[in-house]
Formats: C-alpha cells, structure tokens, sequence
C-alpha cells in the first residue's frame, strides 16, 4: 500500500474526518489490524484564513508548496490536499512535486457521472462557489452545478468559518442549509454536492431527498484506492 500524503488543517474538522474515514475505509477493505499508511501535516487554519480573505493567494500558495514538498521528503507517495476550496492552488502547490496529487474536483467529478447525475446543487465556500478553478472541472465532464443565490452564498460561507470550521454544529444553521437544497432543487438540481469539507457535519441523505455527494468521503475512498492500486 502506497504512503498517502495529507496536506491538512484547513481546517482541523475536515483533518479529523479525513483521518476517520481512511481509518474506516481501510479496516473495512483489510479487516484485521489494518490501519492507514499515511502522514498527515497539519497546518495552522489561523493565518490562512486571513490570507484567504485578504486576496493574498500568492503567499498561500508558496507555504502549501513548501508543505507539498516536505511531504515528499517524508516518504508521501500520493498527496491529497484535504479541503476543496485550496485547490483553487493546486497547480502552483504542486511546483517541484513528483508525487501525484489526487484531485478533489476531479474525483467527485467521476463519482457524480458514476450515478447518472448532472445537475447537482453545489454547496461550498464563496471562492469555490463562484470561482472558476472547481467549476470548470465539473462543466468539462458535462456537469452542470447550480450555484445558491447571493445572500444565500453570504449565509453558507458564514457558517463554514464561524461554525463548521470549529467543529460546531447547530440545528439552526442546519436547516438553513436544508432549506437552499430544497430551493435548489426547485430550480431542477438532481443531487447535492457537499462541496467543501465541513459541510458532511451539516448536510447528508437523512435531511436531503436527493443523492449527495460527499467530496470528504468520495476523496478518502479515491485516495485509497489509488494507493492499494
């Protein structure tokens, strides 16, 4: 089994569900003793995030490479980068890296398409939603994601950073993310995509009636198949 690399932290929810599921997923593969051959880097949310919202991409860009790298150095074999909205950097993460990047956009992509859907509403931070570095991924297979209205941006986005991002969950916030599934889907959207990595605390199939797409977990299982592989 290949050593998969975990470029993590962003935030430290997401960590923990990344950790659990390939723990999950690989004693359910194996059985036994198994555990993931992996290592996880984790990195302090805190200054990232003001970066984030200054526009200061370029300085992110240059510690996520940095960490890539080491992460090689470490013995990572594969690199997952555990949070949607940072792929946003992939490429310029990956400078100077010979270790594959397993693409999160790209792995939900194949997974969507593997369930006949193409239409699905698309839940994620504001710089995933309405940027075109995760979008386009998804338009270039044919799939056609309905973005929430403006206000409706501002409320998921809060919540992502004031909440989900603490690992807090509330049962208000819970159903105002219902609440846009179900205007989208009004609007003829066939699934839901949990489109940033905290947002599984909130949203699953159990208070959807449409098939959900999980980025967290279709990334862990595509990760682990490819290090089995």
């Amino acid at each position: 089994m290949k050593k998969i690399g975990i470029l993590g932290g962003m935030s430290a929810a997401s960590s923990q569900i990344y950790y659990q599921t390939l723990c999950e997923l690989t004693l359910t593969h194996f059985g036994g003793l198994h555990s993931p051959n992996l290592l996880l880097r984790s990195l302090d949310f805190a200054p990232l995030a003001k970066m984030m919202h200054e526009g200061r991409w370029t300085d992110i860009a240059k510690v996520l490479n940095a960490e890539a790298i080491s992460l090689e150095k470490a013995g990572a074999e594969l690199i997952i980068l555990a949070t949607n909205t940072m792929h946003k950097l992939a490429d310029d993460m990956m400078q100077g890296v010979d270790a594959p990047l397993l693409h999160i956009a790209e792995a939900t992509s194949a997974a969507i398409l593997d369930r006949n859907c193409n239409k699905p509403a698309f839940i994620a931070t504001k710089f995933t939603m309405e940027e075109d570095f995760y979008l386009k991924i998804l338009r270039d297979r044919t799939i056609n994601p309905l973005i929430p209205n403006a206000a409706q941006r501002a409320q998921i986005n809060d919540i992502i950073f004031s909440e989900l991002c603490r690992n807090e969950i509330t049962v208000k916030s819970e159903d105002i993310y219902v609440d846009i599934v179900k205007d989208l889907k009004q609007s003829g959207a066939d699934s839901v995509i949990l489109g940033c990595t905290e947002v599984c605390l909130l949203l699953n199939e159990e208070n959807t009636s449409l098939p959900v797409f999980d980025t967290t977990r279709i990334h862990c299982e595509a990760a682990l198949k490819a290090a089995i592989d």
